[in-house]
């Protein structure tokens, strides 16, 4: 088929490098001038891990990245609110711990017709029957049989959709993010979270490698309310790092590494549902369809099994639109938890509800020693629970 991909994100790297194997011919469309990766340094879990050994590339994914086996949290005061090992929920499951970077380039080099990519070409609507695309420029292109958005959680085409849309906002908060060297850090196998009530949160998470720089890397976010994101400059910074140095001591060697606020990355994330992912012959892939709270840390993760699904579905049916229908109801049950979990779980974490911190703090540590509950919560975290009552 001829097949357009917009976007040239996770979702439409793994989308391209699937369908290309199967012999589609491809059109992909990125807006950037340079494609190049967007985003903090994230963890991939054994549900993304799968999808990239169906790609042929998990063993230079792992080569570019840091193994993960514990997920650890507490409040200033050292009680422990998260505490969950990978080996309990099986044996030799791990995360890994990568920057954008590392994963865009080895999703790069699968693809044989990477050089063939139409950069600088944004993609604004779908026009006609719903097989031609048009450019910002108004330039046509097409007509395809398939359509993939793989735009981002500020997809254009979603946008052109409108009857689609059940859900998309802005959260409140927001992140600042920037990679800093390891160095001494003795924490090399553990994603580390510190919690000041709701209001702040930092993370130290080890991504392994970072192309072009020597040694091993570590992600540092912070969050903060979305207006102080949006305007944070050199005394915002100044007064970041003092704070740093009160709520989390440890994280000022590292973090004196960054030396102005111009070295600080700015994240605003939304939090969008659709009321279905296809649209005639468009189909909406990662964050252009689920877009929603780095909190459960799975964005990288659904993006990756978007596209393996949608692959899976256009193998085994003939029929475009029985293709789209099987990918659609495939995926409903998986995206539904988590969207839902992301967004009750977020204000615990962050929110301006201080009185939330309280019950947070009691309940958590506990419910993750029940075996139950501890299960339950090592399938949230593995990105495995794909159902509420499966």
């Amino acid at each position: 088929m001829r097949i357009a991909i917009v976007g040239y994100g996770t979702a439409g790297q793994a989308a391209a490098v699937f369908l290309h194997a199967q012999g589609h011919m491809l059109s992909v469309f990125e807006q950037a001038p340079e494609p190049g990766p967007v985003g903090a340094g994230f963890l991939l879990q054994p549900t993304g891990l799968g999808v990239l050994s169906e790609l042929g590339v998990r063993e230079q994914v792992l080569a570019h990245g840091q193994r993960i086996e514990r997920l650890h949290g507490c409040n200033l005061r050292g009680r422990r609110v998260m505490d969950m090992r990978y080996v309990d929920h099986a044996p030799d499951c791990f995360g890994l711990g990568l920057t954008r970077g590392s994963l865009f380039k080895v999703l790069r080099d699968a693809y044989p017709a990477a050089t063939e990519i139409r950069t600088g070409t944004c993609i604004d609507q779908v026009i006609g029957d719903g097989r031609h695309l048009i450019d910002r420029a108004g330039n046509s292109y097409g007509p395809f049989d398939l359509i993939i958005a793989a735009d981002g959680a500020h997809s254009r085409l979603r946008r052109a959709a409108p009857q689609q849309i059940k859900r998309e906002r802005l959260y409140p908060w927001g992140a600042l993010w920037c990679l800093v060297p390891a160095h001494e850090w003795p924490h090399a196998d553990e994603l580390r979270q510190r919690y000041a009530g709701t209001r702040e949160m930092i993370g130290m998470l080890p991504v392994g490698h970072r192309a072009g720089h020597p040694g091993r890397w570590l992600t540092f976010y912070f969050s903060l309310p979305g207006d102080q994101v949006d305007r944070f400059d050199t005394d915002a910074f100044e007064r970041m790092r003092q704070r740093v140095a009160v709520l989390w001591p440890e994280v000022s060697l590292p973090l004196a590494y960054i030396e102005s606020a111009q070295h600080m990355n700015r994240a605003r994330y939304r939090d969008v549902v659709m009321r279905s992912p296809v649209e005639g012959r468009v189909v909406f892939l990662g964050d252009a369809a689920h877009a929603m709270s780095p909190q459960l840390g799975q964005g990288v993760n659904m993006a990756l099994l978007d596209a393996q699904a949608l692959a899976d579905a256009l193998a085994a049916n003939a029929d475009v639109d029985a293709a789209l229908d099987l990918y659609r109801r495939s995926r409903h049950g998986h995206l539904a938890v988590y969207q839902r979990l992301s967004r009750w779980l977020t204000p615990l974490f962050q929110s301006e509800r201080t009185l939330l911190a309280g019950m947070r703090d009691l309940a958590f540590g506990p419910l993750g020693r029940m075996p139950v509950a501890r299960g339950q919560m090592l399938k949230i975290l593995t990105g495995t629970k794909r159902g509420w009552f499966s």
